[in-house]
């Protein structure tokens, strides 16, 4: 059994506690988190900070707290030798990722979890095997409408945008299709809250690879697209079963998550459907612990590195600040051409 320890009690990392406690293979030490009512529904040991786990039976840490808190968390970890999974993003800004890979010296895997969907892995490999021929274009939408209790009382009331908290794993996912982004532009959109606080916008990325992609999103609309409905794979959030990202190429077109192909080169005949049948793996956030388990025990190296998750994090902030910019200080933008 690979003995693994949960910091951070929050929805993600209670999410994480559960699902070790149910995996065959691994067994749950506890929870680190100063919050006494952090996951209440979790039975298992808890310490209010990571020096307070006298332990030394741990093989492995998830690190689920808020991403300032990475660093310090990381470090600590490591220290003791201890293996980790972080939750996405790995840092808040470049100069602590930085810092994270230059003295992390641990196997270190970061939980970009939708690289281990079974339909991820079948739209990859389609594409690879040149399903839709060369590359052209992807849109992709993410737009919900967040419960305003979801701002109220918490670090999300001032700095709850989409673009790091959701938008960073849809960046990651097209980056995991089509290779490194190269160019950026970001439109911000309305802002109905008050906040002051990105809420929606439109992105346009271009990719070393070739194609380009847009990327609508709002976190203010009600909608049946975005990865986490179209796939079904948050039970905290309502599954429609609709597309969510449309890939069109030289020989024809792919979407996600149905992986629905269209063919045909003829612009007089209609194109062509050919639906997919996948066979369904685990969950997404239990495929990547089933990766964690084999990185602790060193049958694996990590999937997505900090290297790596790195350059997932330069693009997100980089559109973050863009979107921010276009926000405050439009008549600047438009000015600037940006």
């Amino acid at each position: 059994m690979t003995r693994l320890l949960v910091m951070g009690g929050g929805l993600i990392g209670a999410r994480h506690a559960q699902l070790i406690k149910e995996h065959p293979s691994t067994t749950l030490v506890g929870l680190v988190d100063p919050d006494p009512s952090a996951a209440p529904d979790l039975e298992a040991p808890r310490w209010a900070a990571l020096q307070d786990v006298e332990t030394d039976d741990v093989d492995g840490v998830l690190i689920a707290t808020p991403t300032p808190l990475h660093l310090a968390h990381c470090l600590s970890v490591a220290e003791r030798g201890w293996p980790m999974l972080v939750e996405k993003p790995l840092a808040d800004t470049l100069e602590t990722a930085a810092e994270l890979v230059q003295r992390v010296k641990v196997p270190a895997l970061v939980g970009f979890h939708r690289r281990h969907h079974c339909k991820v892995k079948a739209l990859r490999q389609k594409l690879q095997e040149g399903a839709v021929g060369q590359s052209l274009s992807a849109s992709l939408i993410w737009a919900m409408r967040k419960p305003d209790s979801y701002f109220e009382g918490n670090w999300r009331s001032s700095g709850g945008s989409p673009v790091m908290i959701n938008l960073v794993h849809d960046i990651d996912l097209l980056r995991h299709l089509f290779g490194e982004i190269v160019e950026i532009s970001a439109f911000a959109g309305p802002v109905l809250r008050g906040s002051g606080r990105v809420e929606t916008g439109s992105v346009i990325l271009r990719f070393v690879s070739g194609p380009t992609a847009s990327i609508s999103f709002a976190d203010t609309a009600p909608s049946p697209w975005g990865f986490e409905a179209g796939t079904g794979e948050n039970p905290n959030i309502g599954t429609t079963g609709e597309d969510m990202l449309w890939i069109t190429g030289t020989d024809g077109g792919i979407a996600f998550p149905s992986l629905t192909v269209w063919s045909g080169s003829d612009w007089s005949r209609p194109a062509e459907k050919q639906p997919a049948t996948i066979m369904e793996d685990p969950p997404p956030l239990v495929a990547q612990l089933d990766h964690f388990i084999d990185v602790v025990e060193g049958r694996a190296e990590p999937m997505i590195s900090l290297q790596d998750a790195t350059e997932t994090l330069r693009a997100a902030l980089d559109i973050e600040s863009r979107l921010g910019r276009a926000l405050h200080c439009p008549d600047d933008i438009l000015k600037d051409g940006v």
